[in-house]
């Protein structure tokens, strides 16, 4: 019987090629899971709005609050939509407004708390303006109501 060296045994190469092509199809197809989870490459670089509402503390009943768009410095957001609604507090209907070139809107509320209850809360979301690299995914900064 012949020996064979190394060199001439083609064997070992023959499922190579499928191999490459398995892995580059699983890498392939786990970098399109990664890139989804992410929301895309233009979710990247995304900025988180918040509100921030003044006065931050009042009492039930009609008062005027001028709320803020703001990015996470603090720097205020034109051309966003706010919305008012109730949380713990009732509010008649949901309020809309939007800010001007100060980043503010002033909404006139009215919220009301039940019978029995000393606090609630009026929760604010905000629809960024189209194309600004905005987005409100996370829970807002709430006006707090309470009983005088």
């Amino acid at each position: 019987m012949r020996t064979r060296r190394l060199s001439e045994d083609d064997r070992g190469i023959e499922g190579l090629p499928v191999r490459l092509v398995i892995a580059l199809v699983v890498g392939v197809a786990s970098l399109g899971v990664m890139l989804n989870m992410v929301s895309g490459l233009s979710g990247l670089g995304v900025t988180e709005l918040d509100v921030a509402p003044q006065p931050e503390v009042t009492g039930p009943g009609p008062t005027n609050v001028t709320v803020a768009a703001v990015g996470p410095d603090g720097e205020r957001v034109r051309n966003a939509t706010v919305v008012a609604r109730s949380g713990s507090a009732r509010l008649d209907g949901p309020r809309v407004g939007h800010t001007g070139p100060n980043g503010t809107v002033t909404m006139r509320l009215d919220p009301k708390l039940g019978a029995n209850q000393a606090e609630g809360t009026v929760r604010f979301s905000v629809k960024p303006p189209a194309g600004e690299g905005f987005v409100d995914r996370r829970g807002n900064t709430v006006l707090l109501v309470v009983r005088g």
